[in-house]
């Protein structure tokens, strides 16, 4: 059996990061977002359990939350390693100009304070292979809406 693949989604919000894992990865990988979990006490913990579930059962997963930090995802490729998980990166290049448009878009549980995108986007760290990535990749929004990705 392959290793199982750990997807960390890394950006602001409103960047598109769930729209993109609909667009290619909701057919093959695990959803696991904060985001879905929006009154549970210690998300964190909830996340953990999640991406452990699926690793251990060797499915493949996508975490898809902002990731800003080198910190925040070191704790997430721990877990992919000590599961002999493939880690790949996708880092969405949207300036906090492109977000509070994208947001201004959304409506209801969707849309999020645009604080939030600036506050994120101060705390974001592009991602390195240094990190322990097998992988990176760069996502930028496409002027039709969809997503050009490249290889960091």
């Amino acid at each position: 059996m392959p290793p199982a693949e750990c997807v960390i989604l890394i950006g602001v919000p409103a960047a598109g990061k769930t729209t993109f894992y609909q667009q290619r990865f909701a057919a093959t990988h695990r959803h696991v977002s904060k985001d879905n979990w929006p009154n549970t006490r210690d998300r964190d913990a909830r996340q953990r359990g999640a991406v452990n579930e699926a690793l251990a059962e060797g499915a493949p997963v996508v975490i898809d939350n902002t990731n800003p930090t080198v910190a925040d995802r070191a704790a997430i490729i721990a877990m992919a390693r000590a599961h002999g998980a493939r880690v790949s990166g996708y880092f969405f290049d949207v300036t906090t100009r492109e977000a509070v448009a994208r947001n201004a878009q959304r409506s209801g549980r969707q849309r999020v304070p645009n604080v939030a995108i600036f506050t994120i986007a101060k705390r974001r760290e592009r991602p390195t292979l240094e990190e322990g990535f097998d992988e990176l990749f760069r996502v930028a929004v496409a002027s039709d809406g969809g997503f050009r990705v490249t290889r960091d």
